[in-house]
This record gives C-alpha cells, sequence and structure tokens, in this order.
C-alpha cells in the first residue's frame, strides 16, 4: 500500500521516515520541488546518520528505506494510488480547510484523509467535506521519530472504520495510537502538558522555587515514572489499588487542588523571570538550541531503546 504525505516541513519529513521503516512505500508532496529536494537531501542525512549510531528504526536498511520515499509537485499525481494520506501543513486553519477541500475533490471513496494538527478540533477540519467519513485527526508528538504517541481523534461524522484503519496503521509502524472517543479542545496530551506546565508557571511565579529547580522536579522526579507508567498507575502502585489510595490520599489531594491558583497569563514579570533563567542555561541561539535539540533527540533515543528492552523482558 502506497502512503502520502502532503507537505515536506519538519513533521512531514519526520511522518516519512516513520512509515519507511515500518515498510511502506511514501511519497511526500510540495508545491516547491525546492523544498523537496532538500527535505530528501534532509531525510538521507538523518537517516545514515541514525543507521551509524544503530538507532534506525524497522527491519531495512537506510538505503532500503529512501527508495520507499518519492517526490511529486502535482496534488492529482500524489494522490492516486493511495490508501492513506497525511495532510502536514503548518497550523493554520484557513489554509488546512484549503488543502482539504482540494483533496476532496480529488480522492475516492477508501483511501483515509488525516491530519497531524495538534490544536485544530476535526469538526472545524472536515465539516461539510463530501468525504468527512474518511477524515481524521493523527496528531503525533514531536519528534514522532523517537516518541511514538499518536493521538487518534475523530470527527463526529467519522466512520468508525476509519479510526480502526488509522489505528490498526499507527500499531504496524511501531507508534503507539491512543483512541479520543470525541474531540476536545487541546486533545488529551496538550490539556496533561497545559496543566502541568500553568502549576509550574504559578509555582515560580509565587517564588515558591527556581525555573531550573523546577524543571529538575519533573525531569528527576516525576518525568522518570511517568516515562514508563501513567499517573493512573501511579496511584494503583502506590497503595493497595486505585480505591485504597483514593480512600488514603482523597482530603489530601483535594485541599492541595483547591489551592492552585486562576490561569496564568503566561506574560510580563514572570515570564522575563523563567525567560531569563533558561536562557541562562541555554542561550537563544540557533547554534545552542540546536544542540540542545539534538542531545534532546539522543536522550529520547537511548529512552526508546531501554524500553523496548524493559517490555520484552
Amino acid at each position: 500500500a502506497d502512503i502520502y504525505f502532503l507537505f515536506s516541513g519538519l513533521i512531514g519529513r519526520s511522518w516519512a521516515m516513520v512509515f519507511a521503516a515500518g515498510g511502506f512505500k511514501v511519497k511526500l508532496y510540495d508545491i516547491a520541488q525546492q523544498q523537496l529536494t532538500s527535505a530528501l537531501e534532509n531525510i538521507r542525512k538523518q537517516m545514515k546518520e541514525l543507521e551509524e549510531s544503530g538507532f534506525l528504526k524497522g527491519a531495512l536498511s537506510a538505503e532500503q528505506q529512501l527508495a520507499l520515499i518519492s517526490i511529486c509537485t502535482d496534488l492529482k499525481a500524489a494522490v492516486e494510488g493511495a490508501t492513506f494520506i497525511q495532510e502536514c501543513t503548518p497550523e493554520n486553519l484557513e489554509l488546512k480547510k484549503k488543502i482539504f477541500g482540494q483533496l476532496d475533490l480529488i480522492v475516492g471513496d477508501n483511501v483515509i484523509l488525516s491530519s497531524s494538527t495538534s490544536c485544530l478540533l476535526p469538526s472545524k477540519l472536515f465539516t461539510g467535506l463530501k468525504h468527512v467519513r474518511q477524515c481524521i485527526v493523527s496528531h503525533p508528538v514531536n519528534p514522532p521519530y523517537f516518541v511514538p504517541l499518536v493521538e487518534i481523534v475523530p470527527h463526529p461524522e467519522t466512520d468508525p472504520s476509519t479510526t480502526e484503519r488509522t489505528y490498526a496503521l499507527m500499531k504496524k509502524i511501531g507508534q503507539s495510537p491512543v483512541k479520543l472517543n470525541r474531540e476536545i479542545e487541546g486533545f488529551v496530551l496538550n490539556r496533561l502538558q497545559y496543566a502541568v506546565i500553568s502549576e509550574a508557571w504559578r509555582l515560580v511565579g509565587e517564588e515558591v522555587i527556581s525555573p531550573t529547580d523546577l524543571d529538575l522536579v519533573m525531569s528527576d522526579g516525576l518525568g522518570m515514572r511517568y516515562a514508563f507508567i501513567g499517573p493512573l498507575e501511579t496511584m494503583h502502585l502506590n497503595a493497595e489499588g486505585i480505591s485504597n489510595y483514593c480512600e488514603r490520599y482523597r482530603e489530601g489531594m483535594r485541599l492541595v487542588l483547591n489551592t492552585f491558583g486562576p490561569v496564568p497569563e503566561f506574560s510580563g514579570e514572570i515570564e522575563q523571570k523563567i525567560n531569563q533563567a533558561m536562557s541562562e542555561r541555554i542561550p537563544v541561539v540557533p547554534k545552542v538550541l540546536d544542540a540542545r535539540r539534538k542531545w534532546r533527540d539522543e536522550c529520547l533515543t537511548g529512552l526508546a531503546k531501554l524500553k523496548k528492552q524493559m517490555q520484552s523482558e
């Protein structure tokens, strides 16, 4: 089966690598030939580096995976024969609606139209399309090559078989899909992330803790645990099961949660304070930021490898 990716930006390239690792034929579409040529170069370079360091995903060699990826500047030609199309345009509602409107006119009845959006609701993206039953959001986590989670979010009119097929496909390429039963602002990952960010912001703002120490609480505390188990299993294991946990900690949790402040503005003095602390550690210079991102990705690669090993034991 062929899989097609619209647009060759960062997320498009990552998706292409993930699907090629799963042995699928991938076509990258973009309006600019130059974009596509540099995307292929970029993918080649990344795959070679991954292969050399022993972190290349999938059973095929880098060369075999690269051979599965082709490029195309003609939308009609690009979607021909596709079974699954993953849209990866910038996070802009009008742009995405335009693209899906174009696709709606040229696709058949069995291709899945999937969006990589991280926050636009399916009802905003797909309402009114002829092929709305075939539309779905598959939201990856950056960088998808190392972080396997994919949030699958249906439109109210999405056919259940569309959800099932997307879920099965994501599993097949080694990602970890989760199904949302209905759409909700921020989906699930960002809702959890924003809850953490807002409390972090308040704690720093109230001068309870410094920004760097706050990050340490997560990276060397909660995050260690959360790399392997979620908050609900954590509760289950930290007492004699969930009900026992609630019995023990219900009062205390409610007491603490009732002291949480309002939603922060994420601006002004606290923003400056956090910005200063972060910039001292990691100056906002492209070279420095890129080096740190590279280090982050290496950490994630190592962790992914460790998780695989732990799960197979």
